[in-house]
């Protein structure tokens, strides 16, 4: 089946999106948790805004990439995948928690 990238900012469309992608993204790349932060999760993107997904899985640098390159050819945008981790940086998991929204 041919994906039609969305090519939205608009944040419902994007959660709506990714709550249906949702069950074969866990199942393909050993998600827990998926979710959005930044601008988009804010209701403050605009049109070069890029889509910040925070995922809480095992260290996988190179499902990471793969899940990032499928993002980024649905949603027709850069994506930036952030694995979600204890030991992350102070000032960025403070983001996180203040604007994540999970699906």
């Amino acid at each position: 089946m041919p994906i039609h990238p969305i090519h939205s900012t608009d944040r419902e469309q994007v959660l709506i999106r990714l709550q249906t992608l949702k069950p074969e993204l866990v199942k393909q790349y050993s998600i827990s948790k998926i979710g959005i932060f930044g601008s988009i999760a804010r209701d403050e993107a605009h049109n070069n805004s890029d889509i910040d997904v925070v995922v809480h899985m095992q260290p996988n640098m190179l499902k990471r990439a793969r899940l990032k390159a499928e993002l980024e050819e649905i949603f027709g945008r850069e994506v930036d995948v952030i694995r979600y981790r204890e030991s992350m940086n102070p000032f960025l998991k403070a983001r996180i928690r203040q604007d994540v929204i999970y699906v």
